[in-house]
């Protein structure tokens, strides 16, 4: 249903305000040529003392940020206008969403469902992997106790803040539009790029058939072993119709399309197989975790001043040229057509490969500044990225 922006965030507030049947309420993406002071936030009831608030909650990829605030309209309102292109009010009797088109115009669509309020205030961070699941035995994580491995630990929160980033993504996508409602007859279609012992591949599976997406899933890998012990999982688990498993080069891969490509830490130039390989099929959601950067760093040969009194040190060098690969990635993204973030999906202390490309395809025409920027940064540096090699040329011009 479309009607007026005014209409739509005067309507939402009045929902949020309705304490007594409010479960949660999501702000997310970005309207266009706007910007939000944070990427996401989540508002749900707390009681605090018999009172109840709207507790806020948002972060910075690093550290999270809550708030409890009495339930007025004034910043309920201005909060809704702020910029954000999807917002999702959820209470108890059905949910409310809204998506803000590019012509400026709410298109709101309401369902009906039966949901839970919770008014505890400290609530306890719920884990999405069960350690009990016994997908994590046979993967190797937890141990036949159902206890996550003293060794698996870092891998276990990975993969949870992995899919802690890519559930609302994708929710975010499917309420705008950009992906379709996953259905049996058409279910959602997700690929992981060099996935190795399919730890990822697996979990992504697992927790969105248990929220009620149905998917399909390929996990690809160059290693006939990996190959077979995934598979042989999969039919352990019973899930063999729903995931599968092939021995291939990401960049040769039969895998003829995806709506969703994830990769976590595809050696150098592999992750610029997985970008082209998901811009060439129309993937409309990449969430890929960078490895190894050797391909650009082994260009820097000259270097711009002033930049020579960076790189003269070995260690800068190699990091400033992990930042050159990574965002000249995101602008190849860009000027591809997608929206494209670069955040961090998991705390230094687990994986000093922490950073994280997630793109969403769009329909919006690139501004022409992003590939002067593009030419730019790599006629300064006298270097042309592996990505645009692998892409057709009138992509990029």
């Amino acid at each position: 249903m479309a009607l007026s922006l005014d209409e739509a965030f005067k309507d939402a507030c009045m929902q949020i305000l309705d304490t007594n049947s409010l479960v949660r309420v999501v702000l997310s993406g970005r309207r266009r040529n706007m910007s939000t002071e944070h990427e996401r936030i989540d508002i749900r009831p707390v009681e605090i003392k018999t009172a109840v608030l709207l507790q806020l909650s948002y972060g910075d990829g690093s550290a999270n940020t809550v708030k409890n605030l009495a339930p007025e309209y004034g910043w309920i309102f201005d909060l809704l206008a702020s910029g954000y292109a999807h917002i999702l009010v959820e209470q108890t009797e059905g949910s409310t969403s809204i998506r803000i088109t590019k012509r400026g115009d709410a298109q709101r669509h309401y369902e009906k469902r039966s949901l839970t309020q919770n008014l505890d205030h400290d609530k306890k961070k719920r884990r999405l992997l069960d350690p009990s699941d016994p997908f994590l035995l046979e993967v190797g994580i937890a141990d036949h106790k159902g206890l996550i491995k003293p060794s698996k630990k870092d891998k276990y929160m990975q993969v949870e803040e992995f899919l802690r980033l890519l559930v609302p993504t994708l929710e975010s996508a499917i309420a705008g539009g950009d992906i379709h409602q996953p259905t049996e007859k058409a279910p959602l279609s997700i690929v992981d790029l060099g996935c190795g012992h399919a730890y990822l591949t697996f979990a992504a599976h697992q927790y969105l058939s248990s929220i009620g997406v149905p998917v399909m899933v390929t996990g690809i890998d160059l290693r006939a072993a990996s190959r077979e012990r995934n598979n042989t999982i999969a039919q352990n688990l019973g899930i063999s119709s729903t995931i599968t498993f092939r021995a291939e080069e990401i960049a040769t891969t039969t895998a003829q399309h995806a709506d969703v490509v994830i990769a976590l830490h595809a050696c150098d130039t592999a992750t610029d197989d997985t970008i082209a390989w998901a811009v060439n099929g129309g993937a409309k959601l990449l969430l890929i975790a960078p490895c190894c950067h050797h391909d650009i760093q082994q260009q820097m040969q000259e270097s711009p001043e002033p930049w020579g009194a960076v790189t003269k040190f070995g260690l800068m060098k190699e990091r400033l040229g992990d930042l050159i690969t990574d965002s000249l990635r995101a602008q190849i993204l860009r000027i591809m057509g997608y929206r494209v973030e670069i955040i961090e999906f998991i705390g230094g202390e687990h994986t000093p490969r922490n950073l994280m490309i997630r793109a969403v395809k769009s329909d919006a025409s690139p501004e022409a500044i992003e590939l002067l920027r593009y030419r730019q940064i790599c006629t300064q540096w006298g270097i042309k990225p592996a990505l645009e090699k692998k892409l057709p040329s009138f992509f990029i011009g």
